[in-house]
């Protein structure tokens, strides 16, 4: 900033700037029919054009009540999220009461910093009423996994200021304009004073994107490829010496690329980019990840590849879409846990949010997770169903070492998904034979003796609810093609 008005200048920026308070119930993957536990937490956001405040999707997740204050108004208005995206950590909240922005002024989006400049981070830390003013250097500009959602990489700027629990969503300024929102940093323990915010390109993708009322999420090439910096690999591949091409190692079943893209074919650009033996391109003055090309894409657009397969060079353009299957290794938020609860046994769908509600060691559970992409698990299953919990019962006492396995049949019906488990236990018999993973013998329900039981495990345990079948990750045309797989 100027130091010849800085003063004035924070004066101004300080009115685009609100205090978030925020109600929120997390939902219980442990007792997956409760509501969830209340929690309760304050960020940061800031005003944009439009009257659209800009904050962290990790601030507004599973919000039940968000208030919004300005700087010296006591008053707290209410505000609503307009749009979340949780695979980018953004969020754009709404104020029905238009008196609230009253004498209020936008902040504008600017560009990218560069390497040593210095930025300016405001917030509300440690859930202080009063702003916090920091400055910090541009240490660092990466890919890096967003920890919102703990799957999802983009690029990020490392500032040497720590990013402290309440200036999560605040703006990092440079030149009097927006070049950041604070999202996350390091515990004390592991690094000091560092932290990271999601940089404009970031920004103005998501805004871009929720331009036709609904935001679509990230798409991807779906690919995963190796370098070819070994010059013996580089011959072998019929490849001249130099630093071009990557080697596709695998490509996801459920995406597009599928059908055009094969193991061992040689990237060689990217939308007319050349793709260096590292896996980066050249933008601007930068070098960057292929993956930034596709990262400014959205729903519906396609990349163009010049590739090398049998020794031939060859043009390919692919569509690009949002893989489902990369969402089980995904933290989830808005979504309710998913379940089936039968004769006291409860059974639900393993994903990122069941595994950290529990410490599972068993080693099936621990396979499937890992492997359900590199393995293409997801084309004969498409969601691996786990036996949480019992509920104990004199008719399922004798069943607690058959606790966290993996179901796969049930009577005569496979179990592809959560829904088919709901479906077997609708269908009329007098015995439920449950087949589990890596057990010799199966699980057997009366279903007379369960139908007894019925009343008595509800009340006992308060089950609210006996199925949750919503909020799958799994798309209904997928389930048609998995199963004529199979």
């Amino acid at each position: 900033m100027r130091a010849s008005n800085k003063s004035e200048d924070i004066a101004s920026i300080r009115k685009g700037i609100v205090r978030i308070s925020v109600t929120a119930q997390v939902p219980d993957y442990s007792v997956p029919w409760n509501p969830g536990r209340i929690t309760r937490g304050v960020g940061t956001g800031f005003l944009i054009s439009g009257k659209r405040i800009v904050t962290n999707a990790h601030i507004s997740s599973n919000a039940r009540f968000i208030a919004v204050q300005k700087e010296n108004d006591s008053r707290m208005y209410e505000a609503k999220v307009r749009f979340i995206a949780h695979d980018c950590d953004l969020a754009l909240l709404e104020v029905p009461d238009k008196s609230f922005f009253d004498g209020m002024v936008p902040l504008s989006l600017g560009g990218m910093p560069s390497l040593d400049s210095t930025v300016t981070v405001l917030g509300y830390p440690i859930g202080g009423r009063r702003l916090s003013v920091t400055r910090g250097i541009v240490s660092r500009i990466d890919f890096r996994t967003y920890s919102h959602s703990a799957a999802d990489s983009h690029l990020t700027i490392q500032i040497d200021a720590a990013i402290n629990p309440g200036n999560s969503g605040g703006p990092v300024l440079q030149d009097n304009s927006v070049v950041g929102v604070a999202f996350q940093g390091f515990s004390g323990n592991v690094a000091q004073n560092v932290g990271y915010m999601i940089p404009v390109p970031v920004i103005k993708r998501f805004l871009t994107d929720i331009k036709d009322g609904q935001y679509d999420r990230y798409v991807d090439l779906s690919v995963s490829q190796f370098p070819l910096l070994n010059n013996a690999y580089r011959r072998a591949m019929g490849l001249a010496p130099g630093d071009y091409g990557v080697i596709v190692s695998s490509v996801l079943k459920t995406s597009p690329a599928s059908r055009i893209l094969r193991p061992g074919d040689v990237l060689l650009a990217i939308d007319g980019l050349p793709i260096f033996s590292n896996g980066y391109v050249k933008m601007g003055d930068e070098r960057v990840r292929m993956e930034e090309v596709v990262e400014r894409k959205y729903k519906g657009d396609s990349v163009r590849l010049k590739i090398i397969r049998d020794r031939n060079e060859i043009d390919v353009t692919i569509p690009l879409i949002s893989p489902w299957p990369y969402l089980i290794h995904a933290r989830r938020h808005d979504v309710k846990p998913r379940f089936v609860v039968f004769g006291g046994l409860i059974f639900q769908p393993l994903s990122y949010n069941f595994l950290r509600s529990s410490n599972i060691k068993d080693i099936n559970i621990r396979y499937h997770s890992y492997n359900f992409i590199n393995n293409e698990l997801y084309l004969k299953t498409p969601e691996i169903v786990v036996l949480s919990k019992i509920l104990p019962d004199p008719i399922n006492v004798y069943l607690r070492g058959f606790v966290n396995s993996i179901v796969q049949k049930i009577n005569d019906k496979n179990i592809r998904t959560l829904e088919d488990v709901s479906e077997a236990f609708k269908e009329p018999a007098d015995y439920y034979v449950i087949r589990l993973l890596g057990k010799h013998r199966p699980v057997v329900l009366e279903r007379k003796a369960v139908k007894e039981a019925r009343e008595r495990i509800i009340r006992g345990y308060g089950v609210l609810k006996e199925e949750y079948l919503g909020d799958s990750i799994v798309p209904a045309d997928w389930l048609d093609v998995s199963l004529n797989r199979n």
